[in-house]
């Protein structure tokens, strides 16, 4: 699992865009996001940085959490 702090996840919609984005890079990953503590959990089988690019792709900054 991977997990992220994105500050610019605000919403419902924000996490529909970012779940969309990581569902077309890896149709089967889970997404579990926490809009008010901004914590974003991925559970798939693409790496890291590539779940990263597709975040940043879709217009929000993710950071590593931890």
């Amino acid at each position: 699992m991977l997990e992220f702090t994105v500050q610019d996840m605000t919403c419902g919609h924000c996490v529909a865009t970012i779940t969309k984005a990581l569902q077309q890079l890896d149709a089967g990953a889970r997404v579990e996001a926490d809009v008010q503590t901004h914590r974003l959990r991925v559970t798939g089988t693409a790496a890291a940085s590539a779940v990263e690019q597709a975040i940043r792709a879709a217009g929000y900054t993710p950071q590593a959490y931890g």
